[in-house]
């Protein structure tokens, strides 16, 4: 599942990175070389963490924009992650809305970075896109794998699946 949401986004994004726990074994994870290792040491006490330590990595580098996305999510579709980035803006939020809700990922513009690096805990950037809402530019969007995530072993085995017979094709 990991695997599919990193090559999605490595489909779009010209850099990606991947936040991971201290004790996480690159090579058991499937994780395309191309994609830079992040490691959060506090990863374990929630996503305020991760992202956290997601956006420390991003600080030094030219990029305007972050986009979040959740490993949990490998149905999000390229085209989507796509008109997702052309909304990048370095004094905004985008985000995608199926069916009337919001989903994931999000793209947060660097002005916003300095507020994720306080998160901590199960903090994610919800508080902060709700601050922010006219600062919010929503996307909608006809994929339903911007709100479907594998939070449960049905979906997780169905994600598992659908990848496996993705790549014999």
């Amino acid at each position: 599942m990991l695997t599919a949401s990193l090559e999605t986004a490595g489909k779009v994004f010209t850099q990606t990175g991947v936040v991971l726990r201290e004790d996480d074994e690159v090579q058991t994870l499937g994780i395309p070389s191309k994609v830079t290792i992040i490691r959060s040491e506090h990863a374990d006490l929630g996503m305020g963490h991760s992202l956290a330590a997601g956006i420390t990595a991003a600080l030094n580098s030219s990029a305007d924009a972050v986009a979040i996305l959740l490993a949990d999510m490998p149905w999000i579709q390229p085209q989507t992650l796509r008109d997702l980035a052309r909304l990048a803006d370095p004094q905004r939020i985008a985000l995608p809305m199926h069916e009337g809700q919001r989903g994931h990922p999000v793209i947060i513009g660097r002005r916003f970075w300095r507020q994720l690096l306080a998160l901590e805990g199960d903090q994610g950037a919800k508080a902060l896109i709700m601050n922010n809402s006219a600062l919010c530019d929503v996307m909608n969007c006809d994929d339903p794998g911007v709100l479907r995530d594998a939070d449960t072993r049905s979906a997780l085995a169905i994600a598992c699946r659908q990848h496996l017979i993705a790549g014999r094709d």
